[in-house]
């Protein structure tokens, strides 16, 4: 997906599932992703990367909340990948989380001022 340093590669295999799982039966109702910038944007990193989504947000509203957290000006904008996938903004993180999860148990997204990816 074209970033430096990524949390799949900082944590192995054995620790993501067993945070993952921690995290679901501690959250149930809510899902576990890992947000990171896509490397050819001009968006800026964000501090944390790790966030637990109530599963019945909406990438609308979760789109919306990641763009106050990098602070854009308005009319810029922002972007969510899962697996270099466009996902509809009504769509809800349940729906996606359960389609698009990784085996690790993570749901992994890339964000771009970018509509297209690649």
């Amino acid at each position: 997906m074209g970033k430096a340093t990524s949390f799949k590669n900082e944590f192995t295999f054995d620790e993501r599932l067993g945070e993952s799982k921690n995290i679901i039966v501690k959250y149930p109702d809510r899902v576990p992703v890992i947000i990171e910038r896509y490397s050819r944007t001009d968006l800026p990193a964000m501090e944390k990367r790790k966030f637990l989504v109530p599963r019945d947000m909406t990438i609308g509203q979760f789109i919306h909340i990641l763009s106050s957290r990098l602070e854009l000006t308005p009319g810029k904008a922002l972007f969510v990948f899962v697996k270099n996938t466009l996902p509809q903004t009504a769509s809800q993180m349940d729906s996606i989380y359960e389609s698009y999860k990784d085996d690790d148990g993570f749901l992994y997204m890339c964000y771009s001022s970018e509509k297209t990816f690649g």
